[in-house]
């Protein structure tokens, strides 16, 4: 048991707090005491530049990576979907929780009734151009324009704009009793690697902490957020990247699905397949082979020549 408050660092927005709430409250069972300390990221602050130009995931990440590097706080909770697949900092996940509903959902206070008329130019809101080549792969005709800001900003944007739509992470609405503003659920698309999940990240030497903190991991979603983020890694595509991965678990097999897109999705390449559980360990590397044979290298070059 920790003699002093344990601190978790989090980003202020009512969907982070919500999480590092979480935590804090199976900790609370454990006996230990907890202080939530609020550190602003760069894209919290930044609401403008699209993510694809600010580096990615670090701009949710670095400001609470250097908290606890500074000692200012002990753990830092995470969306896991946010955590780079490489960290050269002395800091490594200690715990990913039980994953929430890690699927992609349509926001459209319009109804929905348009995704029938095949003749109809509608204009979806999104910040991911994983949603946008898969969006546009199925709605070639529609225009698909960026949108920033957490939870609640982006619901009051499609609220004070004339687009037909936006797309959202039902964990993220759902976890701030925000899920009635779901209009559809897109179960066609393939969700981001470890979308749905919390990480908790510890200090590499911190060995009491990491004895504090492994009780909180979840086994299930730890394997197939890991096969999901080695996809990532092996197809060198972090957060900007049109590249999907989500595994789970039934009857003893793990099921997994990934998917990299050209980013006005013209081209898309595919994979899938089941495994038994103990045989899972190589899935991610072995579905980024196969696409990267399949051609989806030209993904990846698109990706870089973007940011260059």
């Amino acid at each position: 048991m920790s003699k002093s408050p344990i601190r978790i660092g989090t980003r202020d927005s009512q969907l982070a707090t919500w999480q590092a709430k979480q935590v804090a409250g199976k900790l609370q069972k454990q006996g230990h005491e907890t202080e939530l300390v609020f550190v602003k990221s760069e894209g919290d602050l930044d609401l403008s530049t699209p993510l694809t130009e600010m580096g990615g995931k670090g701009v949710f990440t670095k400001a609470l990576d250097e908290a606890q590097l500074s000692g200012q706080v002990d753990i830092a909770v995470h969306s896991f979907k946010d955590l780079p697949t490489e960290n050269p900092l002395p800091l490594k996940v200690g715990a990913i929780l039980d994953r929430a509903d890690p699927r992609d959902t349509l926001v459209a206070p319009g109804g929905t009734d348009f995704l029938d008329d095949t003749s109809y130019q509608a204009t979806i809101a999104t910040g991911s151009n994983r949603r946008r080549a898969q969006w546009l792969h199925r709605y070639p005709h529609h225009e698909v324009v960026d949108i920033r800001g957490n939870v609640n900003t982006r619901l009051k944007k499609v609220e004070d704009n004339d687009w037909d739509g936006a797309i959202f992470a039902a964990a993220g609405l759902q976890r701030i009793d925000l899920g009635h503003h779901i209009s559809q659920y897109l179960d066609w698309m393939v969700s981001a690697a470890a979308q749905g999940a919390m990480a908790v990240m510890i200090r590499e030497e911190d060995e009491n902490m990491q004895e504090i903190i492994e009780a909180l991991n979840h086994d299930e979603t730890a394997l197939c957020t890991t096969i999901e983020r080695d996809f990532l890694h092996d197809m060198e595509a972090g957060c900007s990247a049109p590249v999907g991965a989500y595994a789970f678990i039934e009857d003893g097999q793990v099921h997994f699905k990934a998917v990299a897109l050209t980013l006005d999705g013209s081209e898309r390449y595919d994979y899938e397949e089941t495994v038994a559980v103990g045989e899972a360990s190589d899935l991610g590397h072995a579905a980024a082979q196969d696409l990267l044979s399949q051609g989806a290298i030209k993904v990846i070059e698109e990706m870089k020549s973007d940011r260059r």
